[in-house]
Protein backbone atom coordinates (compact mmCIF):
# COMPACT_ATOMS: atom_id res chain seq x y z
CA UNK A 1 0.00 0.00 0.00
CA UNK A 2 1.45 3.52 -0.94
CA UNK A 3 2.21 6.07 1.60
CA UNK A 4 0.12 9.13 1.43
CA UNK A 5 1.00 12.50 -0.02
CA UNK A 6 1.12 15.13 1.91
CA UNK A 7 -0.96 18.58 1.81
CA UNK A 8 1.28 21.19 1.92
CA UNK A 9 -0.43 25.04 3.19
CA UNK A 10 1.59 27.17 0.70
CA UNK A 11 1.64 30.97 1.29
CA UNK A 12 1.52 33.51 -1.49
CA UNK A 13 2.49 37.43 -1.69
CA UNK A 14 -0.06 40.17 -0.28
CA UNK A 15 0.19 41.90 -3.42
CA UNK A 16 2.22 42.49 -6.68
CA UNK A 17 5.83 41.92 -5.46
CA UNK A 18 8.41 39.41 -6.04
CA UNK A 19 7.19 36.81 -4.11
CA UNK A 20 11.06 35.81 -3.53
CA UNK A 21 11.42 39.08 -1.72
CA UNK A 22 8.73 37.59 1.22
CA UNK A 23 8.70 33.88 0.52
CA UNK A 24 11.48 31.24 1.17
CA UNK A 25 13.20 29.23 -0.98
CA UNK A 26 11.47 26.06 0.00
CA UNK A 27 8.11 27.67 -1.09
CA UNK A 28 9.69 27.80 -4.41
CA UNK A 29 10.72 23.81 -3.81
CA UNK A 30 7.42 22.92 -3.30
CA UNK A 31 5.41 24.35 -6.15
CA UNK A 32 8.18 23.04 -8.42
CA UNK A 33 7.49 19.30 -7.31
CA UNK A 34 3.98 19.73 -6.81
CA UNK A 35 1.40 19.28 -10.00
CA UNK A 36 -2.06 19.43 -8.02
CA UNK A 37 -3.04 22.45 -6.10
CA UNK A 38 -6.13 23.72 -4.53
CA UNK A 39 -6.87 27.55 -5.28
CA UNK A 40 -9.66 29.78 -4.83
CA UNK A 41 -9.38 31.33 -8.26
CA UNK A 42 -7.27 29.45 -11.37
CA UNK A 43 -6.07 32.74 -13.10
CA UNK A 44 -4.73 34.18 -10.12
CA UNK A 45 -3.36 30.77 -8.94
CA UNK A 46 -1.61 30.43 -12.57
CA UNK A 47 0.47 33.39 -12.31
CA UNK A 48 1.59 33.35 -9.18
CA UNK A 49 2.59 29.79 -9.96
CA UNK A 50 4.78 31.10 -13.02
CA UNK A 51 5.82 33.93 -11.27
CA UNK A 52 7.59 32.04 -8.75
CA UNK A 53 8.44 28.66 -10.82
CA UNK A 54 8.56 30.28 -14.85
CA UNK A 55 10.07 26.88 -15.93
CA UNK A 56 7.03 24.80 -14.35
CA UNK A 57 4.26 23.12 -17.25
CA UNK A 58 1.43 25.27 -17.08
CA UNK A 59 -0.47 22.06 -18.97
CA UNK A 60 0.73 19.47 -16.28
CA UNK A 61 -1.11 21.77 -13.71
CA UNK A 62 -4.12 20.18 -12.11
CA UNK A 63 -6.55 22.96 -9.97
CA UNK A 64 -9.11 22.44 -8.10
CA UNK A 65 -11.78 25.47 -7.23
CA UNK A 66 -12.19 26.41 -3.86
CA UNK A 67 -14.35 29.23 -3.47
CA UNK A 68 -17.82 30.67 -2.15
CA UNK A 69 -19.69 28.59 -4.65
CA UNK A 70 -17.54 24.90 -4.01
CA UNK A 71 -19.59 22.52 -2.46
CA UNK A 72 -18.96 20.77 0.72
CA UNK A 73 -19.18 17.71 -0.73
CA UNK A 74 -17.01 18.14 -3.38
CA UNK A 75 -14.27 19.00 -1.28
CA UNK A 76 -12.90 15.14 0.27
CA UNK A 77 -12.34 14.54 -3.64
CA UNK A 78 -9.72 17.40 -3.62
CA UNK A 79 -7.77 15.53 -1.43
CA UNK A 80 -8.16 12.08 -3.20
CA UNK A 81 -4.61 12.37 -4.83
CA UNK A 82 -3.38 12.10 -1.26
CA UNK A 83 -4.53 9.29 -0.64
CA UNK A 84 -2.93 7.57 -3.18
CA UNK A 85 0.59 9.05 -2.42
CA UNK A 86 0.99 12.27 -4.00
CA UNK A 87 1.39 15.22 -2.89
CA UNK A 88 -1.21 18.60 -3.25
CA UNK A 89 -0.70 22.16 -2.47
CA UNK A 90 -3.02 24.28 -1.31
CA UNK A 91 -3.01 28.41 -2.23
CA UNK A 92 -4.43 31.27 -1.02
CA UNK A 93 -5.61 34.45 -2.80
CA UNK A 94 -2.76 36.36 -0.91
CA UNK A 95 -1.40 35.83 2.66
CA UNK A 96 -1.40 32.42 4.57
CA UNK A 97 -3.82 29.27 3.60
CA UNK A 98 -6.27 28.65 6.37
CA UNK A 99 -6.08 31.92 8.11
CA UNK A 100 -9.51 33.93 7.32
CA UNK A 101 -9.98 31.97 4.55
CA UNK A 102 -11.74 28.96 3.36
CA UNK A 103 -8.43 26.34 3.28
CA UNK A 104 -9.34 25.69 6.71
CA UNK A 105 -12.38 23.40 5.49
CA UNK A 106 -9.86 21.24 3.53
CA UNK A 107 -6.81 20.97 6.30
CA UNK A 108 -9.62 19.71 8.74
CA UNK A 109 -10.56 16.88 6.32
CA UNK A 110 -6.69 16.31 5.81
CA UNK A 111 -7.08 15.66 9.56
CA UNK A 112 -9.78 13.41 9.52
CA UNK A 113 -7.83 10.96 6.99
CA UNK A 114 -4.32 10.88 8.50
CA UNK A 115 -3.25 13.04 6.05
CA UNK A 116 0.35 14.81 6.72
CA UNK A 117 -0.09 18.66 6.69
CA UNK A 118 2.92 21.25 6.39
CA UNK A 119 2.21 25.08 6.99
CA UNK A 120 4.90 26.70 4.86
CA UNK A 121 6.27 30.03 6.26
CA UNK A 122 5.38 33.22 4.87
CA UNK A 123 3.41 36.56 5.29
CA UNK A 124 0.05 37.05 7.37
CA UNK A 125 -1.30 40.27 6.80
CA UNK A 126 -2.77 39.52 10.40
CA UNK A 127 0.30 38.83 12.44
CA UNK A 128 1.90 41.04 10.62
CA UNK A 129 -0.25 44.37 11.54
CA UNK A 130 -0.33 42.94 15.42
CA UNK A 131 3.56 42.73 15.54
CA UNK A 132 4.08 46.42 14.27
CA UNK A 133 1.11 47.78 16.27
CA UNK A 134 2.61 47.88 19.48
CA UNK A 135 -0.97 46.84 20.74
CA UNK A 136 -1.29 43.12 22.68
CA UNK A 137 0.60 40.50 21.06
CA UNK A 138 -0.22 38.40 23.84
CA UNK A 139 -3.98 38.25 23.89
CA UNK A 140 -5.54 39.26 20.79
CA UNK A 141 -8.82 38.07 18.12
CA UNK A 142 -9.48 38.16 14.98
CA UNK A 143 -12.97 39.28 14.09
CA UNK A 144 -13.54 39.33 10.12
CA UNK A 145 -15.48 41.44 8.72
CA UNK A 146 -18.07 43.96 10.87
CA UNK A 147 -21.61 44.67 10.27
CA UNK A 148 -22.74 46.75 7.43
CA UNK A 149 -25.75 48.30 8.77
CA UNK A 150 -24.67 51.27 10.83
CA UNK A 151 -26.57 50.68 13.87
CA UNK A 152 -24.80 47.11 13.86
CA UNK A 153 -21.88 48.49 13.25
CA UNK A 154 -21.85 50.83 15.51
CA UNK A 155 -22.75 48.28 18.48
CA UNK A 156 -20.42 46.20 16.99
CA UNK A 157 -17.26 48.72 17.59
CA UNK A 158 -18.53 49.43 20.93
CA UNK A 159 -18.52 45.92 21.58
CA UNK A 160 -15.07 45.03 20.83
CA UNK A 161 -13.93 48.22 22.54
CA UNK A 162 -15.63 46.93 25.60
CA UNK A 163 -14.54 43.80 25.23
CA UNK A 164 -10.84 44.81 24.26
CA UNK A 165 -10.75 47.18 27.61
CA UNK A 166 -12.39 44.35 30.01
CA UNK A 167 -9.91 41.71 28.89
CA UNK A 168 -7.20 43.88 27.33
CA UNK A 169 -7.23 42.23 24.28
CA UNK A 170 -6.09 43.52 20.76
CA UNK A 171 -9.15 43.64 18.50
CA UNK A 172 -8.68 42.61 14.85
CA UNK A 173 -10.69 43.21 11.90
CA UNK A 174 -10.80 43.49 8.46
CA UNK A 175 -12.90 46.02 5.55
CA UNK A 176 -14.18 45.90 2.04
CA UNK A 177 -11.22 47.93 0.61
CA UNK A 178 -13.56 50.43 -1.31
CA UNK A 179 -14.66 51.39 2.60
CA UNK A 180 -11.71 51.95 4.48
CA UNK A 181 -11.72 55.12 4.64
CA UNK A 182 -15.44 55.09 5.97
CA UNK A 183 -13.83 52.50 8.69
CA UNK A 184 -11.35 54.60 10.09
CA UNK A 185 -14.04 57.71 10.16
CA UNK A 186 -16.26 55.86 11.81
CA UNK A 187 -13.68 54.09 14.05
CA UNK A 188 -12.55 57.60 14.90
CA UNK A 189 -16.12 59.16 15.75
CA UNK A 190 -17.74 55.89 17.83
CA UNK A 191 -14.34 55.04 19.66
CA UNK A 192 -13.19 57.03 22.95
CA UNK A 193 -10.79 59.48 22.34
CA UNK A 194 -8.13 57.91 24.05
CA UNK A 195 -8.41 54.29 22.59
CA UNK A 196 -5.88 53.38 20.26
CA UNK A 197 -6.63 52.43 16.66
CA UNK A 198 -3.39 50.75 14.28
CA UNK A 199 -4.11 50.93 10.75
CA UNK A 200 -2.09 48.51 8.81
CA UNK A 201 -2.21 48.70 4.86
CA UNK A 202 -0.32 47.37 1.64
CA UNK A 203 1.98 45.20 4.35
CA UNK A 204 5.27 44.19 2.91
CA UNK A 205 4.40 46.86 -0.52
CA UNK A 206 6.70 49.38 -1.21
CA UNK A 207 3.24 51.66 -0.42
CA UNK A 208 2.80 50.11 2.61
CA UNK A 209 2.09 52.43 5.79
CA UNK A 210 1.51 50.98 9.44
CA UNK A 211 0.55 53.78 12.09
CA UNK A 212 -0.79 53.56 15.82
CA UNK A 213 -2.47 56.15 17.53
CA UNK A 214 -5.23 57.62 19.42
CA UNK A 215 -8.98 57.82 18.09
CA UNK A 216 -8.70 61.56 18.55
CA UNK A 217 -5.31 62.26 16.58
CA UNK A 218 -7.44 59.85 13.59
CA UNK A 219 -9.79 62.53 13.52
CA UNK A 220 -7.27 65.51 12.90
CA UNK A 221 -4.81 62.93 10.43
CA UNK A 222 -6.39 61.80 7.54
CA UNK A 223 -4.91 59.04 5.34
CA UNK A 224 -6.28 57.89 1.91
CA UNK A 225 -6.80 54.08 2.22
CA UNK A 226 -9.30 53.12 -0.35
CA UNK A 227 -8.80 50.11 -2.33
CA UNK A 228 -5.80 49.27 -0.53
CA UNK A 229 -5.50 45.89 1.62
CA UNK A 230 -5.91 46.98 5.17
CA UNK A 231 -5.86 45.42 8.18
CA UNK A 232 -7.51 47.79 11.69
CA UNK A 233 -6.62 46.53 15.27
CA UNK A 234 -8.25 48.90 18.18
CA UNK A 235 -7.28 48.65 22.19
CA UNK A 236 -8.36 50.58 25.05
CA UNK A 237 -6.44 51.00 27.97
Amino acid sequence: MNSKGTLYLIPTTLGDNDPLEVLPLLVRKVIEETSIFIVENEKTARRFIKKIAPEKSQPSLELYALNKFTEASELPSFLSPCLNGINVGLLSEAGCPGVADPGADVVKIAHEKGIKVVPLVGPSSILMAIMSSGMNGQSFAFNGYLPIDKGERKAEIKRLERLSFEQNQSQIFIETPYRNNKMIEDLSTILDNNTAICVACDITLSTEFIKTQSANAWKKNKVDLHKRPTIFIIHKS
